[in-house]
Protein backbone atom coordinates (compact mmCIF):
# COMPACT_ATOMS: atom_id res chain seq x y z
CA UNK A 1 0.00 0.00 0.00
CA UNK A 2 1.23 3.33 -1.20
CA UNK A 3 2.37 5.75 1.55
CA UNK A 4 0.28 8.66 3.08
CA UNK A 5 1.37 12.19 2.99
CA UNK A 6 -0.02 14.21 6.18
CA UNK A 7 0.25 18.05 5.22
CA UNK A 8 -0.22 19.72 8.43
CA UNK A 9 -2.20 23.16 8.48
CA UNK A 10 -2.25 24.43 11.91
CA UNK A 11 -3.09 27.81 11.81
CA UNK A 12 -4.71 29.59 8.48
CA UNK A 13 -5.87 32.97 8.46
CA UNK A 14 -9.14 32.79 9.86
CA UNK A 15 -9.04 31.24 13.34
CA UNK A 16 -8.36 33.59 16.07
CA UNK A 17 -8.19 32.91 20.20
CA UNK A 18 -11.34 34.50 20.57
CA UNK A 19 -12.76 31.69 18.34
CA UNK A 20 -10.37 28.89 19.77
CA UNK A 21 -7.50 29.20 22.65
CA UNK A 22 -6.22 25.98 20.91
CA UNK A 23 -5.03 28.01 17.55
CA UNK A 24 -1.23 28.68 17.43
CA UNK A 25 -0.53 32.70 16.44
CA UNK A 26 2.76 33.30 17.43
CA UNK A 27 5.39 32.05 16.24
CA UNK A 28 6.75 29.70 18.92
CA UNK A 29 2.82 28.12 19.43
CA UNK A 30 3.22 27.59 15.47
CA UNK A 31 6.81 25.91 15.97
CA UNK A 32 5.62 24.00 18.82
CA UNK A 33 2.74 22.81 17.28
CA UNK A 34 4.45 21.50 14.26
CA UNK A 35 7.26 20.25 16.38
CA UNK A 36 4.53 17.85 18.33
CA UNK A 37 2.66 16.95 15.05
CA UNK A 38 5.62 15.76 13.34
CA UNK A 39 6.56 13.74 16.00
CA UNK A 40 3.34 11.77 15.12
CA UNK A 41 3.63 11.44 11.12
CA UNK A 42 3.23 14.59 9.85
CA UNK A 43 6.04 15.27 6.79
CA UNK A 44 4.73 18.47 5.45
CA UNK A 45 3.35 21.90 7.00
CA UNK A 46 1.60 25.00 5.10
CA UNK A 47 2.11 27.58 6.85
CA UNK A 48 0.64 30.99 7.86
CA UNK A 49 2.65 33.61 9.51
CA UNK A 50 0.58 36.16 12.20
CA UNK A 51 1.48 39.47 13.56
CA UNK A 52 1.96 40.39 16.97
CA UNK A 53 -2.12 41.51 17.06
CA UNK A 54 -2.64 38.24 15.55
CA UNK A 55 -3.50 39.52 12.59
CA UNK A 56 -2.21 37.63 8.73
CA UNK A 57 0.70 38.67 7.45
CA UNK A 58 2.54 38.26 4.14
CA UNK A 59 6.17 39.40 6.40
CA UNK A 60 9.14 37.86 5.04
CA UNK A 61 10.21 38.37 8.29
CA UNK A 62 7.87 36.74 10.52
CA UNK A 63 7.78 34.02 7.98
CA UNK A 64 11.66 33.50 8.61
CA UNK A 65 11.61 33.34 11.94
CA UNK A 66 8.84 30.60 11.88
CA UNK A 67 10.77 28.67 9.22
CA UNK A 68 13.76 28.62 11.18
CA UNK A 69 12.09 27.68 14.96
CA UNK A 70 10.60 24.08 12.96
CA UNK A 71 14.08 23.28 11.17
CA UNK A 72 16.15 23.66 14.16
CA UNK A 73 14.07 20.34 15.69
CA UNK A 74 12.55 19.11 12.10
CA UNK A 75 15.32 19.79 9.70
CA UNK A 76 13.71 17.06 7.20
CA UNK A 77 9.88 18.45 7.20
CA UNK A 78 8.62 20.19 4.05
CA UNK A 79 7.95 23.24 4.59
CA UNK A 80 4.84 24.98 2.68
CA UNK A 81 4.58 28.93 2.90
CA UNK A 82 1.39 30.93 1.41
CA UNK A 83 0.91 33.56 -1.07
CA UNK A 84 -2.68 33.66 -0.58
CA UNK A 85 -4.73 36.49 -2.20
CA UNK A 86 -7.79 36.67 1.09
CA UNK A 87 -6.64 39.06 2.86
CA UNK A 88 -4.45 41.11 0.79
CA UNK A 89 -3.77 41.09 -3.30
CA UNK A 90 -0.86 43.04 -4.36
CA UNK A 91 2.11 40.98 -5.78
CA UNK A 92 4.67 42.20 -4.43
CA UNK A 93 2.78 41.53 -0.71
CA UNK A 94 2.16 38.27 -1.66
CA UNK A 95 5.54 37.71 -3.19
CA UNK A 96 7.55 38.41 -0.15
CA UNK A 97 7.37 35.57 1.19
CA UNK A 98 9.01 33.87 -1.85
CA UNK A 99 12.40 35.89 -1.41
CA UNK A 100 13.31 34.42 1.59
CA UNK A 101 16.87 33.32 1.34
CA UNK A 102 19.41 30.59 3.14
CA UNK A 103 18.07 28.03 5.76
CA UNK A 104 14.60 29.70 6.01
CA UNK A 105 13.93 29.10 2.21
CA UNK A 106 11.00 27.56 2.00
CA UNK A 107 10.80 23.82 0.07
CA UNK A 108 6.80 24.85 -1.25
CA UNK A 109 4.43 27.97 -1.54
CA UNK A 110 0.32 27.48 -2.35
CA UNK A 111 -0.83 28.82 -5.59
CA UNK A 112 -4.36 29.13 -5.51
CA UNK A 113 -5.62 28.71 -9.20
CA UNK A 114 -8.49 30.92 -9.39
CA UNK A 115 -10.42 33.90 -7.66
CA UNK A 116 -13.16 32.30 -5.31
CA UNK A 117 -15.59 33.45 -2.60
CA UNK A 118 -15.68 32.09 1.08
CA UNK A 119 -18.67 32.53 3.50
CA UNK A 120 -17.95 36.43 4.67
CA UNK A 121 -14.57 36.92 2.18
CA UNK A 122 -13.34 36.64 -1.40
CA UNK A 123 -9.55 35.47 -2.35
CA UNK A 124 -8.55 37.13 -5.54
CA UNK A 125 -6.59 35.45 -7.90
CA UNK A 126 -6.21 37.14 -11.39
CA UNK A 127 -4.72 35.41 -13.69
CA UNK A 128 -1.40 38.24 -14.24
CA UNK A 129 -1.03 37.44 -10.57
CA UNK A 130 -1.35 33.53 -10.47
CA UNK A 131 0.95 33.35 -14.13
CA UNK A 132 3.59 36.23 -12.01
CA UNK A 133 3.48 33.86 -8.65
CA UNK A 134 4.50 30.52 -10.59
CA UNK A 135 6.85 32.25 -12.37
CA UNK A 136 8.46 33.48 -9.86
CA UNK A 137 8.32 30.15 -7.93
CA UNK A 138 10.05 28.54 -10.74
CA UNK A 139 12.91 30.91 -11.23
CA UNK A 140 13.45 30.57 -7.39
CA UNK A 141 13.37 26.84 -7.06
CA UNK A 142 9.90 26.73 -5.04
CA UNK A 143 7.69 23.81 -5.71
CA UNK A 144 3.84 25.06 -6.08
CA UNK A 145 1.66 23.48 -3.89
CA UNK A 146 -1.33 23.78 -6.23
CA UNK A 147 -4.47 24.85 -4.54
CA UNK A 148 -7.63 23.53 -5.94
CA UNK A 149 -11.20 24.36 -4.36
CA UNK A 150 -13.06 24.03 -7.90
CA UNK A 151 -12.81 21.51 -11.35
CA UNK A 152 -11.90 24.89 -13.03
CA UNK A 153 -8.95 25.13 -11.50
CA UNK A 154 -7.63 22.23 -12.69
CA UNK A 155 -7.98 23.14 -16.04
CA UNK A 156 -5.59 26.37 -15.13
CA UNK A 157 -3.15 24.44 -13.79
CA UNK A 158 -2.71 22.50 -17.24
CA UNK A 159 -2.78 26.29 -18.50
CA UNK A 160 0.22 26.78 -16.54
CA UNK A 161 1.54 23.22 -17.14
CA UNK A 162 1.57 24.13 -20.67
CA UNK A 163 3.22 27.04 -20.38
CA UNK A 164 6.28 25.26 -18.40
CA UNK A 165 5.40 27.21 -15.09
CA UNK A 166 5.15 24.30 -13.35
CA UNK A 167 6.92 21.21 -13.63
CA UNK A 168 6.73 17.51 -12.68
CA UNK A 169 5.84 15.89 -10.53
CA UNK A 170 3.00 17.72 -9.36
CA UNK A 171 1.35 18.20 -5.62
CA UNK A 172 -2.68 19.68 -5.46
CA UNK A 173 -4.44 20.14 -2.74
CA UNK A 174 -7.75 19.46 -2.79
CA UNK A 175 -10.42 21.21 -0.67
CA UNK A 176 -13.99 20.46 -0.51
CA UNK A 177 -16.97 21.72 1.22
CA UNK A 178 -16.12 25.57 0.82
CA UNK A 179 -20.10 27.33 0.44
CA UNK A 180 -19.42 28.52 -3.26
CA UNK A 181 -16.59 25.75 -4.55
CA UNK A 182 -17.04 22.31 -4.68
CA UNK A 183 -18.75 20.08 -2.15
CA UNK A 184 -17.24 17.35 0.11
CA UNK A 185 -18.68 14.59 -1.92
CA UNK A 186 -18.13 11.56 -3.29
CA UNK A 187 -19.01 12.58 -6.45
CA UNK A 188 -17.09 16.21 -6.17
CA UNK A 189 -14.01 14.89 -5.26
CA UNK A 190 -14.13 12.02 -7.87
CA UNK A 191 -14.60 14.47 -10.89
CA UNK A 192 -11.59 16.38 -9.68
CA UNK A 193 -9.34 13.71 -9.14
CA UNK A 194 -10.11 12.15 -12.52
CA UNK A 195 -9.28 15.45 -13.83
CA UNK A 196 -5.67 15.84 -12.64
CA UNK A 197 -2.39 15.36 -14.88
CA UNK A 198 -0.27 12.65 -15.16
CA UNK A 199 2.43 12.45 -12.66
CA UNK A 200 0.53 14.26 -9.58
CA UNK A 201 0.40 13.70 -6.11
CA UNK A 202 -2.87 14.94 -4.64
CA UNK A 203 -4.23 15.41 -0.73
CA UNK A 204 -7.74 15.83 0.03
CA UNK A 205 -9.54 18.17 3.08
CA UNK A 206 -12.60 19.23 4.04
CA UNK A 207 -13.45 22.39 5.23
CA UNK A 208 -15.57 23.19 8.71
CA UNK A 209 -17.44 19.57 9.54
CA UNK A 210 -16.70 18.43 6.27
CA UNK A 211 -12.79 17.82 7.20
CA UNK A 212 -13.61 14.53 8.72
CA UNK A 213 -15.03 12.58 6.32
CA UNK A 214 -12.80 13.98 4.08
CA UNK A 215 -9.88 13.07 5.44
CA UNK A 216 -11.43 9.67 6.23
CA UNK A 217 -11.51 9.54 2.16
CA UNK A 218 -7.95 10.52 1.73
CA UNK A 219 -6.43 8.15 3.96
CA UNK A 220 -8.54 5.36 2.32
CA UNK A 221 -7.55 6.88 -1.30
CA UNK A 222 -5.68 9.47 -1.68
CA UNK A 223 -1.46 10.05 -2.20
CA UNK A 224 -2.09 12.71 1.47
CA UNK A 225 -4.23 13.96 3.40
CA UNK A 226 -4.24 17.59 4.62
CA UNK A 227 -5.39 18.19 8.10
CA UNK A 228 -5.56 21.12 10.94
CA UNK A 229 -7.43 24.06 12.67
CA UNK A 230 -6.96 26.11 9.36
CA UNK A 231 -9.70 24.00 8.29
CA UNK A 232 -11.93 23.03 10.97
CA UNK A 233 -12.15 23.58 14.78
CA UNK A 234 -14.15 21.81 16.05
CA UNK A 235 -14.07 17.93 17.22
CA UNK A 236 -17.72 17.09 16.27
CA UNK A 237 -20.50 18.02 14.57
CA UNK A 238 -22.22 19.77 17.18
CA UNK A 239 -19.88 22.03 17.62
CA UNK A 240 -19.77 21.62 21.24
CA UNK A 241 -16.43 20.45 21.97
CA UNK A 242 -13.01 22.19 20.51
CA UNK A 243 -10.47 19.70 18.40
CA UNK A 244 -6.67 20.45 18.91
CA UNK A 245 -3.91 20.43 16.08
CA UNK A 246 -2.67 17.24 17.87
CA UNK A 247 -6.34 15.56 18.06
CA UNK A 248 -6.70 16.10 14.05
CA UNK A 249 -3.69 14.39 13.31
CA UNK A 250 -4.36 11.51 15.92
CA UNK A 251 -7.46 11.02 13.92
CA UNK A 252 -5.63 10.49 10.63
CA UNK A 253 -2.73 8.57 12.55
CA UNK A 254 -5.59 6.32 13.92
CA UNK A 255 -7.56 5.37 10.61
CA UNK A 256 -4.35 5.03 8.86
CA UNK A 257 -2.86 1.93 11.19
CA UNK A 258 -6.56 0.99 11.04
CA UNK A 259 -6.15 0.28 7.57
CA UNK A 260 -2.53 -0.78 8.34
CA UNK A 261 -1.96 2.15 5.40
CA UNK A 262 2.00 3.35 5.92
CA UNK A 263 2.63 7.02 6.87
CA UNK A 264 5.38 8.91 4.09
CA UNK A 265 8.26 10.40 6.33
CA UNK A 266 9.37 13.79 5.47
CA UNK A 267 12.46 12.27 3.39
CA UNK A 268 9.80 9.92 1.45
CA UNK A 269 7.73 12.71 0.28
CA UNK A 270 10.86 15.03 -0.83
CA UNK A 271 12.04 11.78 -2.75
CA UNK A 272 8.19 11.55 -4.23
CA UNK A 273 8.01 15.54 -4.87
CA UNK A 274 11.84 15.68 -6.41
CA UNK A 275 12.80 18.19 -3.74
CA UNK A 276 15.93 19.41 -3.68
CA UNK A 277 17.81 20.03 0.33
CA UNK A 278 16.94 22.69 1.83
Amino acid sequence: MKKLIINFAPTGMVPTKEMTPYVPISTQEIVDNVVQCEKMGVSMVHLHARDTDGLPTYKKEVYSDIILGIREKCPDIVITVSTSGRNYSEFDKRSEVLTIEGDAKPDMASLTLSSLNFAYTVSVNSPQTIIALARMMKERGIKAELEVFDLGMVNFAKYLINKGLVTPPFYFNIILGNVASAQATLLHAGLIIADLPSNSYYSLTGIGINQKLMNALAVVSADGVRVGLEDNIWADECLQRFATNQSNVEFVTGLAKVLERPIATSCDVRMMLQLDGK
